[in-house]
């Protein structure tokens, strides 16, 4: 009888860790091995040739796929339109006139159905798209683990509520992170995505009038194209001031010397708990790289859909009708 216990016991236990497991064992780099295999292939040239034409295209798509994987997980959500019957994430308040790249994400998908029609997902082909623009702008490389399926529903008030914003406190980035299954070190390595892009003047207008932890010359820079009272909320400056179009550690070295664009920027150098890690990553790229390329895999793994959840979109701004 102990035996039989014993069997059961052991049974109940792997079913548990097969339910704990099951969502990352799904997920595997070589998930299209057979049925894709030039899908590595295409979404690389398609990133080189759009880097190409635009840098910032890396930092706009790798933003989508943040705010993807913050709402909902990484499911392709973001990319939903609005229609008469759906609402989508699009003109959630982080997203709206800001989240860009859609049209790109748009051709690669062309180019994938054209060699494996119905067979890979919107969810990743963004999170394969995200890695090889950080790669084009000299970024590190990681390994993307595959088959997430994409969404057939979206959460515009998930969106609002879930994505940390520009004007985040240090603990709000903590604890939104951690919400994600994302510690305060991964955070602090995924914000070095800050090292290329840019950002509109209605995210750092406060921060360069308001906060008192800001390089003088850095704030009248940035004053000089972002009015303090009223218009030129669209205006754009680099998030890194140093090399927006090179991924690098550079944008530590701004928080370093408060040059950080956004509040929650230098709210990572500001007396607080990820200072030390800050001067780490300012001084070493090799680590800053291995920590972002680390947080990215953990980061891409957030709740996907797998198995026969969600769908295999044909069109990313739509579900199957």
């Amino acid at each position: 009888m102990a035996s039989i216990s014993h069997i059961t016991s052991f049974l109940a236990l792997s079913l548990l860790l097969l339910q704990v497991f099951s969502a990352d064992a799904q997920l595997s780099p070589n998930f299209y091995a057979a049925t894709c295999p030039n899908l590595q292939s295409i979404v690389r040239s398609a990133m080189a040739k759009a880097v190409k034409k635009e840098p910032r295209m890396a930092a706009s798509i790798l933003r989508l796929f943040f705010h993807d994987c913050f709402v909902n997980g990484c499911d392709g959500s973001i990319l939903l339109d609005d229609t008469p019957t759906f609402t989508g994430e699009k003109n959630a308040f982080p997203n709206q006139n800001s989240a860009r790249g859609f049209e790109v994400i748009d051709a690669i998908k062309s180019s994938v159905e054209a060699s494996c029609k119905a067979t890979v997902s919107c969810a990743d082909i963004l999170a394969l798209a995200s890695r090889d623009g950080v790669v084009k702008l000299g970024g590190p490389k990681w390994t993307v683990a595959l088959g997430r399926r994409d969404a057939t529903t979206a959460s515009q008030s998930a969106a609002n509520s879930d994505l940390p914003g520009p004007s985040s406190s240090l603990s709000t980035l903590i604890s939104k992170f951690a919400g994600k299954g994302l510690n305060a070190r991964d955070m602090t390595a995924l914000s070095g995505a800050h090292t290329i892009g840019q950002t509109q003047c209605q995210f750092f207008r406060s921060r360069i009038y308001n906060d008192n932890n800001i390089n003088p010359s850095f704030a009248t820079l940035r004053q000089g194209n972002c009015p303090q009272t009223s218009g030129g909320d669209s205006n754009l400056a680099p998030l890194d001031v140093q090399s927006p179009n090179k991924f690098g550690a550079e944008y530590y070295q701004n928080l370093l010397g408060s040059r950080g664009l956004l509040h929650s920027d230098q709210e990572l150098f500001n007396n607080g708990t990820q200072d030390a890690l800050v001067r780490q990553y300012s001084q070493n790229r090799n680590l800053f790289f291995s920590d972002f390329a680390a947080a990215m895999a953990k980061m891409g793994a957030i709740t996907p859909l797998t198995g026969s959840n969600g769908e295999i979109r044909l069109n990313c701004r739509k579900i199957n009708s």
